[in-house]
């Protein structure tokens, strides 16, 4: 790979990550539109290391909140709304595991073709649009239940279908349980950090058992870059959400779907 589509690929998922439009379905557009071949799963796994440290960094204060409430340091409200949190994200992890295992090990289904990312592009584009019109919520994460919790873990199995975005859908379903926008964000990103580490993590062990598996210095290159990327994304999208809201996102997937579509019924 040269240096452009380096930067290209580690651009889209920098920029995808986080935001309610798919990075796996433009990860996997990219190669269908250029032509260019398919970037490897080193590149994928870098770009995914790369905007998982952002997301870690973005949110240290909530991480260390938990790490010191499972310690048990800190005063009684604390120590629970921490392991509440903490407990919540677990839950909310806990059926995309299950069913990506499910998906990546045991039945090996390709779900990557053009009219299935075009599809979910435009199914939860709208989903997403009627949640943010019509459930205008105003509560925060340390209000949340473990159903809440389960209900966004449920829906987050829908991101495993590239084009849906996990970002979308997770924020999708806390509006529905009447989170406001940013709480929304906020409770999607910190769900990302297990699922995006799982994934890595069983992607590395299973191309280390059928294949020759190493990082190059392009993919240290693409994982910088995704990292810069995706840290400054997240920082404008946390400021601006609750100001602009998820309309913008729901015009874009509604456009983006509809040319997929075409270029499905062309190609």
């Amino acid at each position: 790979m040269d240096s452009f589509q380096i930067f290209v690929l580690s651009l889209v998922q920098g920029v995808t990550e986080f935001l309610p439009i798919s990075s796996s379905g433009h990860l996997l557009l990219v190669p269908l539109i250029t032509g260019w071949q398919d970037q490897g799963l080193a590149i994928d796994i870098a770009t995914h290391v790369g905007s998982l440290l952002a997301v870690l960094l973005f949110f240290r204060s909530d991480l260390v909140f938990m790490l010191k409430a499972l310690l048990g340091k800190g005063s009684a409200d604390s120590i629970i709304g921490g392991r509440q949190l903490a407990f919540h994200l677990i839950i909310g992890s806990l059926p995309a595991m299950l069913a990506g295992a499910v998906i990546y090990f045991v039945a090996e289904i390709d779900l990557r073709s053009l009219l299935m990312i075009a599809m979910t592009t435009l199914f939860f584009g709208i989903l997403l649009g009627v949640a943010d019109f019509y459930f205008k919520g105003s509560r925060d994460i340390r209000s949340m239940n473990s159903w809440d919790a389960l209900f966004i873990g449920i829906f987050q199995i829908f991101a495993l279908f590239p084009g849906t975005s996990r970002s979308g859908v997770t924020m999708t379903a806390a509006l529905i349980r009447g989170l406001d926008r940013a709480e929304a964000a906020r409770f999607s990103m910190l769900l990302s950090i297990p699922i995006i580490g799982a994934a890595g993590f069983a992607a590395v062990i299973k191309t280390s058992i059928e294949e020759d598996f190493r990082f190059g210095l392009d993919a240290l290159i693409a994982g910088g870059i995704a990292f810069v990327v995706a840290y400054l994304v997240i920082k404008i999208l946390m400021r601006w959400i609750n100001r602009v809201g998820f309309m913008p996102f729901v015009y874009y997937r509604l456009a983006l779907g509809a040319f997929l579509i075409g270029l499905y019924i062309t190609g």
